[in-house]
């Protein structure tokens, strides 16, 4: 199966587009609510892509309020985008090649500083996420909740994946989250993970209780991407610092995040064009309108 992801990954990558290579595919992974397990998954995805070594995955942590995935990950970056921002490193010397076989980003603070950019310095910072543009993917770990800084995330990727697990306040949670989403673009591509499930049957009738939800109050369409089990293996790996993929890999949830990843990849994106450059333009508009709201208010 790994193999078969590898060749599907690598054809999709190998697409020419006007001679170019096929643009990133940016893909967001948020909650309704912390503590669904959402950066655990994010980080053991990413590596479930680029398993092998054919497939570049860069996951960029956009939780401004926790940085979870250096954690998770066992590492303290020195550097974030903050200093990507002001100039005093380029966008290079703050990637992270960790020995899983990702990259990172730190974001930090960085984000915040994104709507006092000007015009010239606007196209630097896209100028520079363009040094990576070969990547295949971009996973985008935003932070949890409806505001206003995890959505200019979620609306500017291709792609949105929204974690759940089976708690009714979870259920609730991220139907909020795709209420919102809703609400600003009824263009997404999103995407559904229960986590911690006991059972098949149980993650079937969550995913379907939201979906059905979803197309009879907000008139969209919710694809079930999977589930992953409940697995003792997930909260250990945390304490271990190090992710359950690379870890347990033989573990119940490292087979149902490698399945997820399957779909992910024998999927070729829906969007046409995108990229990291429409991504970054995306978010700077978000964070224009998110700051003419507050002069509004």
């Amino acid at each position: 199966m790994a193999a078969d992801q590898a060749s599907a990954l690598r054809k999709l990558a190998a697409e020419k587009k006007d001679g170019k290579r096929a643009p990133t595919r940016t893909i967001a992974i948020t909650s309704g609510k912390g503590g669904v397990g959402k950066t655990s998954l994010a980080v053991s995805l990413s590596i479930a892509l680029a398993q092998g070594g054919k497939t570049k995955v860069t996951l960029l942590d956009a939780d401004l309020g926790l940085a979870n995935i250096n954690v998770i990950l066992g590492i303290i970056p020195q550097f974030n985008l903050y200093h990507v921002i002001k100039g005093k490193k380029k966008l290079r010397d703050i990637v992270i090649d960790v020995p899983e076989g990702i990259k990172i980003i730190a974001g930090a603070s960085g984000f915040h500083q994104l709507a006092n950019l000007d015009i010239k310095q606007r196209k630097e910072f896209i100028d520079e996420f363009q040094t990576i543009e070969g990547d295949d993917f971009m996973i985008i770990d935003t932070g949890a909740g409806v505001s206003q800084n995890v959505l200019s995330f979620v609306v500017a990727a291709d792609e949105v994946i929204v974690v759940t697990t089976p708690e009714p306040t979870a259920i609730t949670d991220a139907y909020g989250i795709i209420k919102s989403i809703a609400s600003q673009t009824n263009d997404k591509v999103i995407r559904l993970v229960v986590n911690r499930v006991q059972s098949v049957s149980e993650a079937k009738r969550v995913a379907q209780r939201i979906i059905n939800i979803a197309g009879q109050f907000l008139n969209i369409k919710i694809e079930n991407l999977g589930f992953v089990f409940e697995d003792p293996m997930v909260p250990k790996s945390v304490r271990n610092q190090k992710p359950f993929i690379v870890g347990f890999p033989k573990s119940k949830a490292s087979v149902c995040v490698q399945l997820i990843a399957d779909r992910i990849a024998n999927r070729p994106s829906e969007i046409k064009g995108g990229g990291l450059s429409s991504f970054l333009k995306n978010l700077f508009k978000s964070e224009e309108l998110e700051e003419e709201e507050e002069t509004a208010e």
